[in-house]
């Protein structure tokens, strides 16, 4: 079944409309899914209603959806979805299908599968990677743990939404598995890269010829090219990812180290620079704003 065939025949409720769930529920309305969006923000709600139904809670949305996308911030938000005020569990049923494509860390996926106990079986955890302007034109890159049956069921929807949506396990929770590991990879390189252009700028180097030449050679990274860039231009309210992701994902790549025993000391390093910006109050400004953690060590 194509894409188009299957968005016609499938209704989708998406919660969650932040910086990358707004532009992936579009990409996923311009697949021609038939989309009922939730967001506590109402502004956030109206700005997709050219494309998507506005619901005016979590539960009116899922009401009816053949597949209901999750893509909120924190495993405490995910809860508050299911069994919160208005949670969603009160109307899903034995066929629906919960696609979590929120970064949650998988001891959040396993709570929502002992929450979901003789309400649904069908739970896909897909988390994703590459940010919002890949969301919008449908490039991301997904990982996907789920039943071979559910996948199926949610697999021109995942088509719509990534470049590459490759199954990495069979269980709900392998998706965030990984999603861990590549995070601690980006938040590393991203560390670096502000760690390496504040020695630079401290050695009295040209910044922009930093990043140019170094951008070309064995050093290069895509965390390099893209939010070295940044760091540069100094564009930390130009926000693409916020801080607090990162010092929400670096407390995930944390805590799954130390269920596993796994030494991971880049990684914990990495995550006390995010911690210091985010007791700056630099939460909601771009995470490339590492740099100015580093250089204000320096000053």
């Amino acid at each position: 079944m194509t894409i188009a065939a299957a968005a016609a025949d499938t209704a989708v409720a998406w919660i969650g409309l932040g910086a990358i769930g707004t532009p992936m529920a579009r990409t996923a309305a311009a697949g021609g899914f038939r989309i009922t969006a939730f967001d506590l923000n109402p502004a956030a709600r109206e700005a997709v209603a050219d494309v998507a139904t506005p619901a005016a809670s979590a539960r009116e949305a899922a009401r009816g959806a053949d597949v209901v996308v999750v893509m909120v911030a924190t495993p405490a938000q995910l809860d508050s979805v299911l069994v919160g005020e208005d949670g969603i569990a009160e109307v899903l049923t034995e066929t629906t299908t919960l696609l979590i494509m929120s970064t949650v860390g998988p001891a959040a996926i396993e709570q929502t599968l002992t929450t979901l106990e003789g309400i649904t079986s069908h739970v896909v955890d897909a988390p994703v990677s590459g940010g919002a302007v890949r969301a919008a034109t449908g490039d991301l890159l997904v990982m996907v743990g789920g039943a071979e049956s559910d996948v199926a069921a949610v697999r021109p929807l995942l088509d719509a939404l990534a470049a590459n949506a490759p199954v990495v396990g069979a269980t709900p929770g392998d998706g965030q598995r990984f999603k861990i590991v590549n995070q601690l990879l980006c938040g590393v390189h991203i560390a670096a890269a502000g760690e390496a252009l504040a020695l630079a700028d401290s050695m009295g180097l040209d910044l922009t010829q930093v990043h140019e030449v170094l951008g070309t050679g064995a050093a290069a990274s895509f965390m390099f090219g893209d939010r070295g860039q940044r760091m540069v231009d100094g564009a930390f309210d130009d926000v693409r990812s916020a801080l607090t992701i990162f010092v929400k994902d670096m407390g995930l790549v944390a805590e799954a180290a130390a269920e596993v025993g796994q030494e991971v000391p880049l990684a914990a390093s990495a995550q006390e620079l995010y911690q210091r910006g985010s007791e700056l109050g630099w939460d909601r400004r771009d995470d490339s704003i590492v740099y100015e953690v580093l250089r204000g060590a320096a000053d």
